[in-house]
């Protein structure tokens, strides 16, 4: 029964299309008011049917009080590290704390070029993904004194200053699925987003084991990472609790069609995942009324 110590989350994923900009606003208003702990969108700058995110993330964020926001991933050949790190410290103190960044590598790899991107193989956006977060890391860094500099094989960055802080500590999410993407969560991020339709039965057992053994390896406890899922089919409260106990998800990002869908799961779905969740964890961990218990958890 992994555990990672991390609080249970629900959040709302919100397409973002640019044909209708005020329901997908209207959307994620509904979705602070209902209590959500985070509104999510797709970060896809190359394809005019939706929104730019992050216009869209700081229009939200204007517009919301309480809820926490992000993409669901940026693609970091699309932005610029070092901007990137800029924006996002800014959107986070705009906000009061509530912005978290997700990234990933890049999957569109033609989309990417013609917007204009660097071309680059699945293998060689990882290396750039690791520059990438290195530089957002530094950047973020004010208590070094000094810029920032990284001669890396993708960014360079020579004398940069550092800041704005952010408000809170970012958590980097990143969206991974094979072996170096899990890897590289394990080594250097805070969270790991991937999405449940593109995976294969066992696969969040065989990723929570890489990221634990790399974390570990890096000097890092596994509990820094949490473990998020954009779940993108509809499941049961018993599958959602099945998904907390046995893989130590506990953030979900569920896909939104409308008001209802928000309103079921704000006040159906997710009180009924934490009391089951609180219930199990509960059971296992009480402890042995017998007379020669020493303390452990049964």
């Amino acid at each position: 029964m992994p555990d990672y110590g991390h609080d249970l989350m629900f959040g709302a994923g919100l397409d973002s299309p640019s044909q209708h900009p005020a329901t997908t606003v209207r959307l994620a208003e509904l979705a602070d008011r209902a209590g959500l702990e985070l509104v999510a969108f797709m970060d896809h700058p190359y394809q005019p049917a939706y929104l730019d995110t992050w216009t869209l993330l700081s229009y939200v964020a204007a517009r919301t009080s309480r809820i926490r926001l992000a993409a669901s991933v940026h693609p970091i050949p699309m932005r610029p590290p070092a901007m990137l790190a800029r924006s996002s410290a800014s959107l986070d103190l705009l906000s009061g704390g509530r912005f978290e960044l997700g990234l990933g590598a890049g999957h569109y790899f033609d989309a990417i070029e013609a917007m204009g991107g660097p071309p680059r193989s699945p293998g060689t956006a990882v290396t750039a993904l690791a520059e990438g977060i290195q530089i957002i890391r530094e950047i973020w860094d004010t208590d070094t004194r000094g810029g920032v500099n990284v001669e890396g094989q993708h960014y360079q960055v020579r004398g940069a200053k550092r800041g704005p802080r952010p408000a809170h500590d970012i958590g980097i999410w990143i969206g991974a699925y094979k072996p170096r993407m899990l890897r590289l969560t394990g080594r250097v991020a805070d969270g790991w987003l991937p999405s449940l339709p593109a995976m294969q039965p066992g696969d969040l057992t065989i990723g929570n084991t890489i990221i634990d053994e790399a974390a570990e390896e890096a000097g890092r406890s596994p509990r820094d990472i949490r473990r998020l899922l954009n779940p993108g089919v509809e499941l049961t409260v018993d599958q959602l609790v099945e998904l907390v106990l046995s893989d130590g998800i506990s953030t979900f990002n569920f896909e939104i069609d409308g008001p209802d869908t928000i309103d079921r799961l704000a006040h159906e779905i997710a009180p009924a995942v934490r009391e089951t969740v609180a219930k199990e964890r509960s059971r296992h961990h009480r402890p042995s009324e017998h007379p020669d218990w020493k303390g452990q958890p049964t």
